[in-house]
């Protein structure tokens, strides 16, 4: 399992095969067009590939949401709000941000609205959604715990 965020990519995540290890999952989406797999949705295309995504968690909370739904009744449009967990990016105190002005408050304090990948990830997984999902995030003082 590649939890670190710094191999979001198939060539990076190769040094773990390198390494040793048989088989890669990353607990994020990929920078690239490494195959994104959230179970229920889209496990069964699964073709025994070493490097694979499992998208994010926030994916995985509304992907499977957005099938029943599409499936039983079809998406035109979308929007998703998630209420978000601080995260180990996110500072602590106020301070600058190579992001934007509202990534540099501090998370202990603030509710900070943020961009979420998490729609565009659930085009990924399901091809029939692709740029029907938009969304943003709040991001709360809590440790642990977000809802979509």
């Amino acid at each position: 399992i590649e939890s670190t965020g710094l191999f979001l990519t198939k060539e990076t995540a190769q040094k773990h095969i390198d390494a040793g290890a048989k088989k890669v999952i990353l607990s994020a989406p990929s920078k690239d067009g490494t195959p994104m797999f959230v179970f229920g949705v889209n496990d069964k295309t699964y073709k025994g590939e070493a490097i694979v995504s499992n998208a994010s968690c926030t994916t995985n909370c509304l992907a499977p949401l957005a099938k029943v739904i599409n499936d039983k009744w079809g998406i035109k449009r979308g929007l998703m709000t998630t209420v978000h967990a601080a995260t180990a990016t996110q500072k602590t105190v106020d301070g600058p941000s190579n992001k934007d002005w509202r990534g540099g408050r501090g998370i202990l304090e603030n509710i900070i609205p943020s961009s979420t990948g998490a729609a565009k990830a659930v085009g990924v997984v399901i091809p029939e959604l692709n740029k029907k999902l938009t969304g943003m995030s709040f991001r709360v003082p809590t440790s642990d715990v977000s809802v979509v």
